[in-house]
C-alpha cells in the first residue's frame, strides 16, 4: 500500500508547501545556478504523479542535473500553480 492511500490529504496549503511556493517566487527572479526543488521528502503520489516533497514529475527529477538553467526556472514557474491546484481541487 502506498503512504498517500493511507495518509489524509491535509486541509489547507502545508507549511512545507507554502515555503516551497516562497521559494519558487525567489528561485524565479534570482540570477546564477538554479537549485534543486528537493526537499529530501522523495514520495510519489499516486493522484497526481508528482513528488509529495518537490511536486516535480519522475521526468523532471530524472533529468534536472542534466538540464539547462532556463528549463530547470520553467519547472520552478510551474510549482506554485501545481501546490494551488492540489489543495484548491482543481
Amino acid at each position: 500500500m502506498c503512504g498517500s492511500e493511507v495518509t489524509p490529504k491535509p486541509q489547507g496549503i502545508t507549511p512545507a508547501a507554502q515555503r516551497l511556493v516562497r521559494q519558487a517566487r525567489a528561485v524565479m527572479t534570482a540570477e546564477g545556478d538554479v537549485p534543486s526543488p528537493c526537499v529530501s521528502v522523495c514520495r510519489m503520489s499516486d493522484e497526481t504523479q508528482l513528488c509529495e516533497g518537490c511536486w516535480r514529475n519522475l521526468d523532471e527529477i530524472a533529468i534536472w542535473s542534466r538540464c539547462a538553467d532556463d528549463y530547470k526556472k520553467a519547472v520552478w514557474a510551474q510549482l506554485p500553480e501545481r501546490i494551488h491546484a492540489h489543495y484548491s481541487g482543481t
